[in-house]
């Protein structure tokens, strides 16, 4: 009896397990997962086609792959980068989130890290969905239809592209559910066309020997040389995933999947290289320019199949890390890295989040790169460069981690020589991407962090020119305008927002607009200070009355994935206040809802701007061109979700301590 109770019990749980698994499967190793199409293509590419190599080579480049797998994905982020989460919460502002108090350097780290993986985010869909289209000429009938003309795959991936980005507006949570099982038929399918291919020589498998590997390296069959590890480089690109999405999935998901995922695309890489070893000496195959083992290997009968199933896997492959991108941007804007943008939520379903101008500018950077380079070799060499520099910026805070959060020093020098080490390596090889396509790459990840630069910069600059004064002070103004039936009454609650981190001290601007601008009669006067905290998911808030019924300083703790729907948040607090009675019920009597206890709100904006008595400073120039980035990429009113309500905005100058005040001299009329 005990026997059958613990068996349906264990039922639903592996069930459930196995829902968790197939959600990892389809949402953390679509890049990773599509580098099959074209590690093997570009390293026979970089090293002057199939008649080029020699079985050494071809077991060198195999065996350089299994280790570059096996240590930067496997070791570095699945066995110990993983273990650095943050309640659960992984990825490199997770991880700055975790150790920036010990250093104030590392928000630069954290910013380069950023910037390289959201410009991975715009070439990821280009490569994944070009190799994908590309298949195509691997079909007799297609390639003699087209000819030479590259335009009619480029004109496929852009409407492939064009509809993917135009579906997020919508959400993913339905078509999300499927990713996971269409995923699973994806990596069997890698898996069993390797193993055809490695059954008829299986003396590929030598290359598991890391001996091979380190040979090659210094081989004269090796043309590349040690730029060979630039081409091997994108077996491993979406590493970085596995570490950013284990919220989305959880840690045991990843640990369980992981393995027959590696073991699936080391399969068809083994299959690529046997199938090359069999055929490097084919004279039909000495001519092609665009050679791509991925899709040659296969019968012709199951190559259509095979472009179709890898179209749609580089689309799951792109909607994964567009969806990535969106949450990237949402944590950098909670830390305050990055403008505020409105994000919609299309969903219940957690991580589901939609960033339009992110959306557009993705997309249109996405068919920028196809029409650019137009081919999926030349895509291949703007791709992997951005990589290695996230993967050191990784691995230095990573280092940071296991130093003063960890305190296992052995533990840090191990990760930080090994692992720095390899990374290196790889970015120097890298490196010689640069002049082919890796600038490409480059140049979006140093706009990306001009950006993230001049708002966090500009930022402390403005904090450092604000003057606060005591509230206190002020109380017996406030109190006296509340009830002064001569002023004009404003609104029931007048919401204004703070910087200040004590509640006893208040921005001299805002009191200067309640009192002197223009005076500001309310019921209740709200001022709320948006506290981001190191928790992913926090949720909380602190209440100052001074002594009133209606003057409130409000400061609300969200964690730096958590929404800022401060319309939702507000009436809930106005509501415990209320129900605790240290708030008089407002009365509102007209409604299409009904009365209601809770008046209405006015939201008040308080800007700074540069006058022209400013002096031009360092400073000067980072706070204008932060206002120049503000007006035309976002706002707090639309970051607040406040577009719709009631507001007030004021600007006030912003003056510079070094701007000198010239005195006026007074000149006597004569007669």
């Amino acid at each position: 009896m005990e026997n059958t109770l613990n068996s349906g019990a264990a039922g639903p749980k592996n069930k459930k397990f196995m829902g968790m698994m197939l959600i990892a499967i389809g949402i953390v190793y679509g890049d990773i997962g599509t580098s099959p199409m074209y590690v093997m293509k570009s390293i026979l590419e970089g090293n002057g086609g199939i008649g080029t190599v020699s079985e050494d080579f071809i077991l060198g480049a195999f065996s350089l792959v299994i280790w570059t797998i096996t240590l930067l994905t496997t070791i570095q982020f699945v066995v110990i980068a993983m273990k650095a989460d943050n309640n659960g919460e992984g990825g490199i502002f997770a991880l700055y989130s975790l150790v920036k108090k010990y250093w104030k350097p590392l928000v630069f780290v954290a910013m380069i890290g950023g910037a390289t993986m959201l410009a991975d985010g715009i070439l990821t869909p280009a490569v994944t969905v070009t190799n994908a289209i590309d298949g195509l000429r691997s079909i007799q009938a297609f390639d003699d239809l087209i000819g030479d003309s590259q335009w009619p795959v480029v004109f496929i991936v852009l409407i492939i592209l064009t509809a993917l980005f135009s579906f997020q507006r919508a959400g993913t949570s339905r078509i999300g559910k499927a990713f996971g099982p269409f995923m699973l038929i994806w990596f069997l399918f890698l898996g069993v066309t390797g193993v055809v291919r490695l059954l008829s020589m299986p003396a590929v498998l030598k290359a598991i020997n890391p001996l091979y590997a380190i040979k090659v390296l210094f081989s004269p069959g090796n043309k590349m040389g040690f730029m060979i590890l630039g081409s091997v480089f994108l077996s491993t690109t979406g590493a970085e995933a596995l570490y950013s999405d284990m919220g989305h999935v959880g840690k045991e998901s990843i640990y369980v999947s992981w393995p027959f995922v590696k073991l699936c695309l080391l399969l068809n890489y083994g299959g690529q290289c046997a199938w090359i070893l069999r055929n490097m000496n084919d004279q039909s195959l000495m001519d092609s320019e665009s050679l791509n083992p991925f899709f040659q290997m296969l019968t012709p009968g199951m190559r259509p199949v095979a472009v179709l199933i890898s179209t749609v896997a580089s689309i799951i492959a792109s909607q994964a890390l567009i969806t990535g991108s969106f949450t990237l941007v949402s944590e950098a804007i909670n830390l305050d890295l990055l403008p505020h943008m409105q994000i919609r939520y299309p969903s219940d379903q957690k991580g589901q989040l939609y960033i339009s101008l992110v959306n557009s500018i993705m997309w249109v950077g996405c068919c920028l790169v196809v029409l650019y380079f137009r081919t999926a070799s030349r895509i291949e060499n703007a791709y992997g460069l951005a990589i290695t520099i996230s993967m050191l910026m990784t691995t230095l805070l990573l280092v940071i981690y296991l130093i003063k959060v960890k305190r296992k020093i052995f533990a840090a020098a191990f990760v930080g020589i090994v692992f720095g080490f390899i990374e290196i390596m790889f970015f120097i090889a890298s490196c010689g991407k640069f002049m082919i396509g890796g600038y490409v790459a480059i140049m979006i990840s140093l706009i990306l962090l001009v950006i993230m630069y001049v708002w966090e910069q500009g930022t402390i600059i403005e904090h450092q020119h604000r003057t606060f004064i005591r509230m206190k002070d002020y109380l017996s103004n406030m109190a006296s305008l509340r009830t002064d039936d001569s002023v004009p009454f404003m609104a029931d609650n007048l919401v204004f927002f703070s910087r200040s981190k004590d509640p006893q001290m208040i921005e001299r601007d805002i009191l200067y607009s309640i009192l002197d601008k223009d005076p500001k009669r309310a019921k209740a006067y709200w001022f709320l200070n948006i506290k981001t905290t190191d928790q992913p998911f926090e949720k909380s808030y602190t209440v100052e009355t001074y002594g009133t019924e209606y003057i409130f300083f409000v400061t609300i703790t969200l964690g730096f994935k958590v929404p800022q729907r401060v319309n939702m948040y507000l009436r809930q607090i106005v509501q415990d206040l209320i129900d605790t009675g240290e708030l008089p019920e407002q009365e509102r009597k007209f409604s299409i809802y009904g009365p209601s206890p809770i008046g209405n709100f006015k939201f008040c904006f308080i800007r700074n701007n540069l006058t022209a008595m400013d002096t031009p400073t360092l400073e000067y120039h980072l706070v204008n061109f932060k206002y120049r980035i503000r007006r035309q990429i976002g706002d707090h009113i639309k970051w607040y979700g406040l577009e719709n309500s009631q507001l007030i905005i004021e600007y006030v100058p912003l003056f510079f301590a070094s701007t000198p005040t010239d005195k006026l001299e007074r000149i006597e009329e004569k007669n």
